[in-house]
């Protein structure tokens, strides 16, 4: 897997998701939203730790600075 996913991406989703975990803990979101919502967090850390997309790896986009 070739790196796909600059920092600020990586930051912005971390930041998403521990949003979305804060909304859960104090129970301002619930049932299937939470359950869905919070799956999609889930997905955004462990991208997030790899570096690595699979939707950016299918449109063929690539959020690193390319050297010339």
């Amino acid at each position: 897997m070739k790196k796909n996913m600059s920092g600020l991406d990586r930051f912005i989703r971390l930041i998403v998701a521990v949003v979305v975990f804060g909304l859960y803990y104090f129970n301002v979101i619930e049932g299937t939203l939470a359950y869905i919502l919070m799956a999609l967090a889930g997905i955004f850390v462990i991208t997030s730790f790899v570096s690595f997309c699979p939707l950016y790896a299918l449109f063929r986009v690539n959020s690193i600075k390319q050297k010339k």
